[in-house]
């Protein structure tokens, strides 16, 4: 089975019972305004915005989207502000709006006042490639910068837990390299194929894992048949994990603007899922990144890895 694909997210979104609190940062932009607008007409969330609220209805006003069903947190400090909403319990979720990353982050992980758990911090994308029928995830995308190899299991841990909220029972998952042979030039082959010899003895369950692997034979099954290499993962990858943010966000980023491809974001490993985009994305982006992050808001959060999934 697939993982679901954003037709089924937005049906799960528009059957929920109630809406969901969502705290943004950072709301003087159009496509935010009106992503929020969207989402907050089809009943998924009931928006609260962190920031110059003179600047949000400036903004607004412009762009022609109403502000009703709004609630705005007035503040020079939007990050913290949200942040503080999701600590106090006035939102289940967190979204990243029109506000730098640095800044962003700062808030999340702030000691004593952030929303850390005690777990790796990290983007996962649900990517769905649609001439070719093909939805993976891929991490991280967004935040470790050189993953080590206990950072990467808890990685896969936050993957497999995304793959679960979409459907995936047993998710194939290839440990990204820019070749499929092991070797002590590139330490990162040799990290995979650890990983994969990790999974294939039971130490990490409720997912099937295979690496190194490069781009083409995690994706397509005939380059598997041309370079004649054989594995579950191959050609039918559920989910991509790269071994550094450059090779992550280089390739997330090309795949966004050449393919004919729907996507959206969602932090993993904070008290509650983070949307979590580039400033430069799409309306259609901010709301596919919301469904996600309200099929990740609908399962259980913990802080202890004896809990999740995959252990």
């Amino acid at each position: 089975m697939p993982l679901a694909s954003f037709e089924q997210l937005f049906q799960d979104a528009d059957a929920r019972p109630e809406s969901v609190p969502v705290a943004v940062a950072g709301g003087a932009d159009r496509t935010v305004l009106e992503a929020l607008r969207a989402a907050c007409d089809h009943g998924w969330i009931t928006p609260v915005v962190a920031g110059r609220a003179t600047e949000v209805r400036q903004v607004a006003d412009e762009c022609g989207v109403g502000l009703h069903g709004f609630t705005f947190l007035d503040t020079d400090e939007p990050a913290a502000g949200a942040v503080g909403a999701v600590r106090s319990g006035l939102a289940r979720i967190l979204m990243k709006g029109q506000i730098a990353t640095p800044v962003f982050m700062k808030a999340v992980l702030a000691p004593g006042g952030g929303l850390r758990i005690g777990r790796v911090i990290c983007q996962v994308v649900l990517m769905e490639v649609r001439p070719a029928g093909r939805r993976f995830l891929l991490a991280d995308t967004g935040i470790s910068i050189y993953p080590t190899l206990d950072e990467k299991i808890d990685i896969l841990r936050h993957v497999v837990t995304v793959a679960h909220a979409l459907g995936v029972a047993l998710p194939l998952v290839a440990f990204m390299a820019a070749t499929e042979t092991a070797t002590s030039k590139m330490p990162d082959t040799l990290e995979a194929a650890e990983l994969q010899r990790r999974s294939e003895g039971g130490q990490l369950s409720n997912c099937l894992v295979q690496g190194p692997l490069s781009f083409d034979l995690a994706y397509a099954a005939d380059a598997a048949d041309k370079k004649r290499i054989g594995g579950p993962v191959v050609g039918a990858a559920d989910a991509m994990i790269f071994p550094n943010l450059l090779a992550a966000n280089l390739t997330v980023k090309a795949i966004m603007y050449t393919a004919d491809c729907r996507f959206g974001g969602v932090l993993c490993g904070a008290a509650c899922p983070v949307v979590f985009m580039s400033r430069a994305d799409s309306t259609a982006t901010r709301l596919h990144s919301l469904a996600l992050a309200l099929r990740m808001a609908a399962r259980p959060t913990t802080g202890s890895r004896s809990h999740e999934p995959c252990a």
